[in-house]
């Protein structure tokens, strides 16, 4: 199946608070955990791409308050949003929210212990930028951690999936997720991605029945 693309940013106030109002308690718990196991052990500057409402790092920091992390989105409205988060948890001192485009970082090179992202390389329409970015950033042997969407091979697959998703979820949002599945990538592009960049002892797999992985543990500054 054909990749065909969403918008990159979602920044209505609407679509921020929608989203966030999804309850991913249960995926971004287990995303939070892996990445604190690929992560230093002892203090680490963190940069999370693509954060959306925030709620991946508020996780983080409660888990591991000897972390600092960057936390960046493009969209104004999901930074409003996690800003919120933040405060509410009590974090301002752990996590900095700032509006950055993760294709145009403007972080020196190699200065992030662990660079994490979860869902946002499907809203990319050229995705090579952020992964030439992520390389950059990230110390040599630093940690990577980078979840998505895997698009499916058919129609039909594509279909059950989204009938999978419960009926918590009203149309809008099964669409939301349908078209999110229509732009994900597959494990053949992501793996070449990795060898275009260059990114040495990264590993990528299906971590999931919709999802991708790409993954390489912190060994030391």
């Amino acid at each position: 199946m054909q990749r065909l693309l969403e918008p990159e940013v979602m920044d209505t106030w609407e679509e921020a608070v929608e989203y966030d109002a999804m309850d991913f308690t249960e995926v971004n718990t287990a995303f939070a955990e892996e990445a604190i196991a690929l992560g230093p052990k002892e203090q680490g500057l963190v940069l999370d791409a693509g954060t959306g409402p925030g709620r991946i790092p508020v996780l983080i920091c409660q888990m591991c308050p000897q972390w600092q992390i960057t936390a960046i989105d493009l969209a104004e409205n999901m930074l409003q949003i996690a800003s919120q988060h933040v405060q509410q948890a009590g974090l301002q001192q752990q996590i900095c929210l700032e509006l950055v485009d993760a294709k145009h970082l403007p972080y020196e090179d190699q200065v992030f212990d662990l660079v994490i992202s979860n869902s946002l390389v499907h809203h990319l329409p050229d995705p090579l930028p952020f992964f030439q970015e992520l390389k950059r950033v990230t110390k040599p042997n630093g940690g990577i951690f980078i979840r998505d969407l895997l698009r499916p091979v058919d129609e039909v697959t594509m279909n059950a999936l989204v009938d999978s998703i419960g009926h918590e979820y009203d149309a809008h949002q099964k669409k939301l997720f349908r078209d999110s599945l229509h732009a994900a990538l597959t494990i053949d592009e992501v793996n070449q991605l990795i060898s275009t960049v260059g990114l040495a002892g990264v590993q990528v797999y299906q971590s999931s029945y919709r999802h991708w992985t790409a993954k390489r543990g912190w060994t030391g500054k």
